[in-house]
């Protein structure tokens, strides 16, 4: 845009219109540049004009710089809209809100290129985003603290994004840090309600982006209501009546709430077997759910599920036997069930969860960077003596596991 002082300026015309002269061809041939502009920004009345141009004014504006290209413009506006264009040009120049550039040709001025003036402010009017306020908002945005690091990979992403949907998902991270902080559990509408205020507020996008970096499962979020999975030969008595799992020849998945109602189990279990991979829990429910008590874990424990097994535990303490991936991630969640173990001072132990089972496995893989960093802290802290050992040939073999390549007998 031209600054008012670089260039000699006319005075305004009828329509309070300015006029400069740029490079003045032969008097005789009429060629030239000029600039117009309007003298002074009329941005109230955007809001007077017809909707057929607020949203032409709109297409423009939705992307690109402040100084357009008027055949580009036109484009946007296509054939069946020329007429609506040129009315949108002049009354852009009465209202001072652009500044034109026109070439003097066939003894006629034709625009060249068009600069969009008070250009945030006009978007602002129409309905669009404020660009600078928006970056203004996104700079405060990097000020926030966040309680709980698992969220570290998600804000880094923010970086890569354009201004606006990183300000709407850091809010939806503001959201998610409290809930996880404050151990709250329900569904993806659950959520959305607590973050958004609808229940349908938040994208497949944005769902998909949270669960690609952390299972939505792990931090109480479930797609429908959540449910601890498992089998047992017990009965399990509420108020209301008694749900017999004696009948259930595979596995059976409780809700929360179900499992909240419960106020007696009976029957007979030796101890509870924990497991992490959904497909080896399947198979050990069938072949052992009729004489001990088998969950399935998912990953590392929401809130949600820790409350719902704490209670079955109060309810019916036996020992545990835990058995997640020999990698480092399963030795973090195997800790993390033992913890609840732990709390009510029964035994718990890793199960098939050993060094030789590890290195007698067909197929194993490599560790990544994050792997490495999470063995060189477990192996900081106090361990049961058959995890060290595991945590320890992962580290010296620089190879881990998965559940799905181990025979379970017994």
């Amino acid at each position: 845009m031209s600054s008012m002082t670089d260039v000699i300026w006319s005075a305004p015309d009828k329509d309070g219109i300015i006029t400069c002269n740029l490079d003045v061809g032969a008097v005789s041939t009429l060629r030239g540049r000029r600039k117009r502009r309007g003298s002074k920004a009329l941005l109230d009345q955007v809001a007077l004009w017809p909707a057929a141009w607020r949203d032409l004014l709109k297409e423009w504006l939705k992307q690109g710089r402040a100084r357009r290209k008027w055949t580009n413009l036109m484009s946007v506006a296509g054939g069946n809209r020329v007429n609506e264009a040129w009315q949108m040009f002049d009354v852009l120049l009465k209202a001072g809100l652009i500044e034109v550039e026109e070439l003097r040709e066939n003894n006629r001025w034709q625009p060249l290129w068009v600069e969009f003036l008070e250009l945030e402010v006009v978007r602002e009017l129409l309905g669009l985003a404020n660009r600078l306020k928006m970056q203004k908002l996104r700079d405060d945005q990097g000020g926030t603290d966040f309680q709980n690091p698992t969220l570290a990979g998600l804000l880094s992403s923010l970086s890569e994004m354009p201004v606006e949907r990183a300000i709407r998902r850091h809010d939806i991270l503001v959201a998610l840090d409290q809930w996880i902080s404050e151990g709250y559990n329900g569904t993806r509408r659950d959520f959305a309600l607590f973050a958004q205020g609808d229940t349908k507020a938040i994208s497949s996008a944005e769902w998909s982006w949270i669960d690609e970096a952390m299972p939505l499962e792990n931090i109480g979020i479930s797609q429908h209501t959540p449910s601890i999975w498992l089998r047992a030969p017990l009965s399990l008595k509420a108020d209301t009546g008694t749900l017999d799992l004696r009948c259930v020849p595979d596995c059976i998945g409780l809700t929360p709430q179900t499992i909240g109602n419960f106020v007696l189990i009976e029957g007979q279990v030796e101890c509870w077997r924990i497991l992490e991979n959904r497909t080896v829990f399947e198979r050990v429910a069938r072949q052992r759910g009729s004489v001990d008590g088998v969950i399935w874990v998912p990953g590392f424990a929401p809130s949600w599920w820790k409350q719902g097994v704490t209670k079955i535990l109060n309810l019916y303490p036996a020992p545990a036997f835990i058995a997640c991936d020999p990698d480092p991630a399963g030795i973090e969640i195997a800790l993390s069930v033992g913890e609840i173990w732990a709390g009510k001072s029964i035994n718990w132990e890793p199960w098939y969860m050993d060094a030789e089972i590890l290195s007698n496995l067909p197929k194993k893989k490599r560790l990544n960077s994050y792997d490495i960093n999470r063995l060189q802290y477990l192996l900081t802290q106090p361990l049961p003596e058959t995890l060290k050992e595991l945590a320890s040939w992962i580290m010296n073999n620089g190879e881990k596991g998965e559940q799905e390549g181990i025979s379970f007998r017994g």
